[in-house]
């Protein structure tokens, strides 16, 4: 099938993809004193008086907002607003199918800092969550830095946590297929953008000790100019005896490659300088940093990309439904390091130890029983980490 004609096609048939519809039928006078003037003044009262009230009597408790300025859609670009409408609306798809999660988009006309965090905050009291979508790094890391600190609701990066938790969780099971201990293996991360610096963090927080970082212009090091100021944060954990380099000199004697950047960036003969059996997650999009026929030509053992025709596709739809189902479960306040890890390792949990090989190291996207199992595994530890409100 030709996916961009046909999509194109079914856009101009089903103009837009998702609607509102309501609850409830209005079908009488009385019906309509219930669901509006004068019976509403009620609820709106008691709302007043205490404003937790409105996960009670309005939807809040079950929506969450997706936020985007259209800066970085899919591997498009800056394409705007307007043009990032269909992605967003095909997320609240994704929210609702896999999740039974309300979700609404927003496209904001605005790449300001400011402008943006001011904006959702300003409109965070109809959502029980934030879900910030392709926006541009650095900016990015900003917005959610900000809003975290002024939002009493959950503000999430998808494609910076959700992004680390799938990765972390295929990783987890990598390694247990290749026999390699997250204390002992050396870790090289390609793309310093949003995901790879969440993802880093995220290994980091995991246990994770050795990690090398690498943009198009090679290894970060403490002499790297042009840096941003995100990336200068992840010095301080990365890259410790400072190595310098390309990319091909950070994959030698390396047993993990993940690749956040663009296509075409290891070749077979940098996979036989890593370590036997090396594990790859080519994760650019739609065409991966490495084929998988190339990896494995080159000794790699476990390889994953974002593709639904190789095995072991890094996808984010395995995290960010269920996550939300069970942040909205718990009215967590915010999605902390031990939710994202909780998530992460119920994932790698999955995949039973005698279905576990080198193609099968993640549940796959319709997987059923994967929603439910992070919302569960998010939920708990929301209450042990303090971030549940009921």
């Amino acid at each position: 099938m030709d996916y961009a004609k046909e999509s194109l096609k079914k856009h101009y048939e089903w103009k837009g993809k998702i609607r509102v519809v309501t609850d409830i039928p209005v079908r009488s006078a009385e019906d309509l004193s219930l669901a509006y003037t004068p019976g509403v003044a009620k609820p709106c009262l008691e709302i007043q008086k205490d404003a937790e009230k409105s996960y009670e009597l309005t939807r809040r408790w079950n929506l969450c907002a997706v936020v985007t300025d259209g800066s970085a859609v899919l591997g498009l670009g800056d394409i705007g607003p307007e043009a990032g409408m269909p992605v967003m609306e095909g997320k609240c798809v994704l929210f609702q199918t896999f999740g039974g999660v309300d979700a609404f988009p927003i496209c904001l006309k605005t790449q300001d800092v400011d402008e943006i965090v001011n904006t959702v905050y300003l409109m965070s009291g109809s959502f029980g969550g934030v879900n910030l979508e392709d926006i541009a790094a650095p900016r990015c890391f900003e917005i959610e830095r900000k809003l975290k600190e002024i939002c009493d609701i959950p503000i999430f990066h998808d494609d910076q946590h959700g992004t680390a938790i799938v990765v972390l969780a295929g990783l987890i099971n990598a390694m247990k297929v290749c026999g390699k201990q997250k204390e002992k293996v050396k870790v090289v991360v390609n793309g310093a953008g949003s995901a790879g610096i969440a993802v880093s963090k995220l290994l980091l927080s995991y246990g994770f000790q050795n990690l090398i970082l690498c943009d198009r212009h090679g290894i970060l090091n403490s002499e790297y100019e042009g840096m941003n100021w995100a990336q200068k944060e992840m010095l301080r954990d990365v890259n410790r005896e400072n190595s310098r380099g390309m990319l091909a000199d950070a994959l030698v004697g390396a047993d993990i490659f993940l690749g956040f950047s663009k296509p075409g960036m290891v070749t077979t003969e940098m996979v036989k300088t890593m370590n036997r059996d090396a594990i790859l997650f080519a994760c650019a999009n739609p065409t991966p940093e490495i084929f998988p026929e190339e990896a494995a030509a080159g000794g790699a053992r476990v390889i994953s990309t974002g593709r639904s025709d190789f095995p072991n596709q890094i996808n984010n739809v395995l995290v960010f439904p269920g996550l939300f189902r069970g942040v909205f479960d718990v009215r967590a306040k915010e999605i902390n390091e031990e939710m994202k890890l909780a998530a992460a390792m119920a994932i790698a949990d999955l995949i039973p130890e005698e279905k576990r090989d080198e193609n099968h190291i993640i549940p796959k996207a319709f997987d059923p029983a994967v929603s439910g199992a992070v919302a569960k595994a998010v939920a708990e530890a929301a209450r042990r980490s303090g971030a549940a409100r009921i």
